[in-house]
């Protein structure tokens, strides 16, 4: 059997359930897939569908989002209706890796604060250095009126 690569999914998998302090037969039980399929994908043996990846997601108590990227599900998507063939900095990813490791925000904030980043990302690029893009009339206060 073949091995796949899936841009360290097993790795980051097996880390997060050890940091979950959870064995994998805990994990499997918790996730509702197998035990052998479960080690399977931790060595890279398998390549989980989606659904799996949300099931395990859950019994780490983690985002889907984050497995999905890690696995190269989320990521291609995004990136393809974002800016298909865009280079993507360094720093760009410590930004998604940050918004979708957060377990304070709901998985449509993190895709709404995403999709805010790289739309700045866009409106940058597309202007010249230094040059301030103007993005309507600064906010107002309505006149104070004297007694």
């Amino acid at each position: 059997m073949g091995s796949f690569e899936g841009g360290g999914l097993g790795a980051f998998l097996r880390e997060q359930r050890r940091q979950a302090k959870l064995s994998l037969r805990q994990l499997a039980d918790a996730a509702g897939v197998s035990n052998p399929y479960l080690s399977q994908i931790e060595r890279g043996l398998r390549k989980p569908s989606a659904e799996i990846l949300q099931q395990i997601a859950k019994g780490l108590e983690i985002s889907a989002e984050t497995l999905y990227v890690r696995a190269g599900i989320l990521d291609e998507r995004v990136r393809d209706e974002a800016d298909p063939g865009a280079a993507r900095e360094p720093e760009e990813s410590g930004v998604r890796a940050a918004v979708l490791a957060d377990p304070g925000l709901t998985d449509e904030q993190k895709q709404a604060l995403l999709r805010i980043h790289e739309a700045f990302r866009r409106e940058n690029a597309a202007g010249t250095d230094g040059e301030k893009h103007d993005t309507g009339p600064p906010p107002t206060t309505p006149p104070t009126t004297g007694s």
